[in-house]
């Protein structure tokens, strides 16, 4: 279908809810949304696409057809969405890229040699599962630390095949390990050990606690001290297991936090998992920076949830989605439990949020490299300039202390970085007064001028201008140009109090904030000191060495040396023209001090 003919198709939908799926010509889905009154939503890709991100753009470039779904409600439109994202993988959304869910401890009794592990999914094959308690690496911690605390194997070994056909391992002589290998234990110590291990997975502490303890004080009856030493250690690590609950009694964490955190390119999802007010796990996804948070949060939060297989007690977030509770709906319909969804806005909670979205931004920062900062702070920029990211910048200022040494400078800036063989400095001609709008109008047209005769190092055109100044100055620059019918982007910059860029101004007077955005305030404000400094540092070299040259420069007789010594005796010009001639001559030869003195009086008299 042409680009029309998509228009047309999305303005005959229905003002009804449901979904859509964006194909290519291959056939392949791109994209899936859902949307509360399709017409509205899916015509918005085909109106404007100059307003649209450089991913959108891209996107809806390559749509050939699309396909609708009308649903009976909102509630059954998302959950649509979920079910197609999950089938077809759109290249367009933004996907988890691990939906394992969260893994178990599965323990088999069964056998004469009980065996635990970690699986990802429960099975009815008559073995005990235990959990989720979060992500894998919770996991692992549970069984490392149920493992130690009760000194299970940890290594390969397959009982009875491997019992007493070798020397115990490392973790035997590390005291992890009791040693299960060799042929000095029997079966049933191994299995009473197991149903230790799986009372503690049902979080019966105590009940360990006690049965090893009665041990310990039998093998000291019996003058088995060194079983006894041992049932000590290990009540010891059965006691410290409780204290720290690090199992959860075969519950997910209670309170999972959300995080959100971006770069100039990167964005990260994050959770953290609480229960009991502990901190068990994080886990996170970094993808490209989204054109909207709130959709990626809210995408991201369906694909969690539903791929794991249940939920928490209570999820925190940083802000608001717009599907929350229809999300909490089907989370109760899926799995029993209906989480409450809550946007904290100080106290405890905001805290966790805050650390959540610290860890947010701290792995999207990890994983975007500074070409990647740079690239996409063009992107932005232009994207609110409503023009393609601008490759090269030209600044503009201007220099003069009250109408003297006036000059102006132009900084170039390309892909983000100042290009100082381009840079360009003006000495303003026929202005003997202070006028910024006329010198800003000679220095522009002088610039352009050049660009269009294709002088040497004037002949490359900028994509973007930018004036020291408001919207007079950036009326000014195009006055200019139009002169040499030339047409270029050109923005003012405006100044806050501490005479930072806190907007660009267009030459019709709209003002485009900036310093919201850090990325985008920090790169402005880098090219206006950049132009500041290289033209002040023009102007303080041509004042400097006007200043050099003085009346003395004119006086018969007067080198270097002696100049140099009558300033440094009588400190000012001013105090050498009131010098009497016997003071002059104490410094000077008598023909040097008179013709010294007869310049200066002379001068007066005329």
């Amino acid at each position: 279908m042409t680009f029309d003919e998509l228009k047309e198709k999305a303005l005959s939908l229905p003002y009804a809810p449901g979904v859509y799926i964006m194909r290519d010509k291959t056939d392949t889905v791109i994209y899936v949304g859902k949307a509360k009154k399709l017409k509205n939503r899916v015509s918005q890709y085909f109106q404007d696409t100059a307003s649209h991100s450089p991913k959108t753009r891209i996107m809806v470039s390559k749509i050939h057809h699309f396909d609708v779904i009308v649903a009976a409600s909102e509630f059954e439109a998302l959950v649509l969405e979920c079910s197609l994202i999950k089938r077809y993988m759109p290249k367009y959304n933004i996907l988890l890229k691990d939906d394992k869910g969260y893994p178990y401890l599965r323990l088999n009794m069964k056998d004469i040699y009980p065996t635990i592990s970690i699986v990802s999914k429960l099975a009815d094959d008559g073995a005990d599962y235990y959990g989720p308690f979060g992500g894998r690496s919770v996991t692992h911690g549970v069984m490392e630390a149920i493992r130690l605390t009760l000194k299970l194997p940890g290594c390969s070994k397959q009982f009875p095949r491997d019992i007493g056909k070798d020397r115990p391992c490392l973790n035997y002589h590390m005291n992890q390990c009791a040693g299960w290998c060799q042929s000095n234990k029997s079966c049933a110590e191994y299995r009473e050990a197991m149903l230790q291990a799986k009372q503690l997975l049902q979080g019966n502490y105590k009940t360990v606690a006690e049965q090893i303890r009665q041990q310990m004080l039998s093998a000291a009856d019996n003058l088995e001290f060194e079983l006894a030493a041992n049932l000590r250690d290990r009540l010891n690590a059965v006691e410290n297991l409780g204290q720290k609950q690090l199992v959860t009694a075969g519950t997910l964490a209670d309170t999972d936090v959300i995080g959100y955190g971006e770069t100039e390119a990167k964005a990260c999802f994050a959770v953290l998992h609480f229960s009991g007010g502990n901190l068990l796990d994080k886990e996170y996804e970094v993808f490209p920076r989204p054109d909207e948070k709130t959709e990626a949060v809210s995408s991201l939060l369906k694909q969690f949830y539903l791929s794991r297989g249940l939920a928490p007690k209570r999820i925190l977030l940083p802000f608001e989605i717009e599907d929350g509770e229809l999300f909490a709906q089907l989370l109760e319909q899926q799995f029993g439990r209906r989480p409450k969804l809550h946007v904290p806005q100080r106290g405890d909670n905001m805290r966790l949020i805050e650390l959540a979205c610290k860890n947010a931004f701290e792995e999207a920062q990890r994983v975007t490299g500074k070409e990647e900062r740079v690239n996409a702070t063009l992107a932005l920029l232009g994207k609110m300039l409503a023009m393609e990211p601008p490759g090269r910048i030209e600044s503009f200022d201007i220099s003069n202390i009250s109408g003297t040494d006036i000059v102006a400078s132009m900084v170039v800036f390309t892909d983000g970085r100042p290009r100082k063989s381009d840079y360009k400095r003006f000495k303003l001609e026929g202005l003997s007064n202070q006028d910024d709008y006329a010198s800003m109008h000679q220095v522009v047209k002088r610039r352009f001028a050049h660009l269009k005769a294709g002088d040497k190092g004037f002949s490359e055109a900028p994509d973007l201008l930018l004036i020291d100044g408001g919207v007079n100055h950036a009326k000014t620059a195009v006055a200019a140009l139009q002169e040499l019918d030339l047409q270029f982007p050109v923005y003012g910059m405006v100044k806050d109090d501490r005479h930072r860029t806190r907007a660009l101004v267009t030459p019709e007077g709209k003002e485009i904030r900036i310093d919201n955005n850090q990325a985008i305030f920090s790169l402005i404000g880098n090219i206006q000191e950049e132009t500041h400094r290289f033209a002040i540092t023009y102007h303080r070299q041509l004042r400097s060495k006007r200043l050099r040259y003085s009346e003395l420069d004119e006086i018969a007789g007067i080198g270097p040396k002696r100049k140099q010594e009558l300033l440094r005796q009588f400190k000012s010009l001013t105090a050498i023209g009131q010098a009497t001639l016997p003071e002059l001559e104490r410094i000077l030869p008598k023909d040097a001090a008179a013709a010294v003195y007869h310049h200066f009086h002379e001068t007066k008299e005329v």
